[in-house]
């Protein structure tokens, strides 16, 4: 005779068995109970770490079908002692994504002003620009701004944002930005005469941006003050090399460029 099985449950009643995961560092995952989404940053017994995008920690107990991957339950495992470790970050503070493929070029841009923001832009925010398709290009200026969103006819699958160097109340940039009033175009700035400012004093060895009297070249009278060779673009690359992460640059920049890449990155 054949032989039943007593457990007549039918197999889709019946619980899928859940894939153990190793908690390895940047692997990003949701604990369900609170919609709380991270990348691992610690494992010790019993418990994880995980870390928002915004730089907020919570920890939680491993346990059995306690998180989610990919939409799918799964129950964190410490690693195996000697696991290779992968990038779990970006220059920009995003959560890695190793081997991801650039994204087709969206036709929304984000403009700069000058070829030191656009390097800039590139060196901390580049891996999370080309996963999103999103492109920088800069302007030498924005004196011609509202012709220039004019002719970009920014729309709903085309938005356009604008990065200003030197936008407070009252300034020509400030008046400039207040010009462009299309709903599809997003101008905002950092308080910074130019881009080099928002580099980190810290992050070049010196003490402070030196105060240039009103009249001179700013970025000559910098140099100039800092015993730097009077070639600004050898200034720059010095500058530039001095930047590693989002941690080099001001919150006051680091802000606006997130939010310009979310502005134009909106479904």
């Amino acid at each position: 005779m054949r032989q039943y099985s007593p457990d007549l449950t039918p197999p889709w009643k019946k619980p899928q068995p859940v894939p153990e995961v190793p908690a390895e560092p940047g692997l990003v995952v949701e604990e369900p109970g609170t919609g709380f989404c991270g990348a691992v940053v610690r494992c010790e017994a019993g418990t994880v770490t995980l870390e928002d995008r915004f730089g907020k920690h919570r920890v939680f107990p491993m346990e059995p079908r306690g998180f989610l991957l990919e939409g799918r339950a799964v129950t964190l495992v410490r690693p195996s002692p000697g696991a290779p470790a992968r990038p779990t970050r970006t220059a920009s503070g995003s959560v890695a994504v190793p081997g991801a493929r650039a994204r087709v070029a969206r036709a929304g841009r984000i403009y700069v002003e000058g070829r030191h923001d656009a390097e800039l832009v590139e060196k901390v925010w580049g891996d999370d620009l080309r996963i999103e398709g999103v492109v920088v290009e800069y302007l030498e200026g924005v004196d011609d701004l509202p012709s220039i969103v004019d002719t970009f006819a920014p729309g709903p699958d085309a938005r356009l944002g604008v990065l200003v160097d030197h936008l407070v109340p009252g300034s020509k940039e400030w008046h400039i930005a207040q010009s462009v009033t299309s709903e599809h175009a997003l101008v905002v700035g950092h308080p910074y005469i130019d881009i080099w400012e928002a580099v980190k004093p810290s992050s070049l060895g010196i003490e402070a941006w030196p105060r240039i009297p009103r009249g001179q070249d700013w970025k000559t009278g910098v140099c100039r003050a800092l015993g730097w060779p009077q070639h600004t673009g050898a200034a720059w690359q010095r500058i530039l090399s001095g930047v590693h992460s989002y941690k080099d640059l001001e919150p006051e920049l680091l802000g606006r460029v997130e939010e310009l890449i979310d502005f134009v990155t909106a479904p």
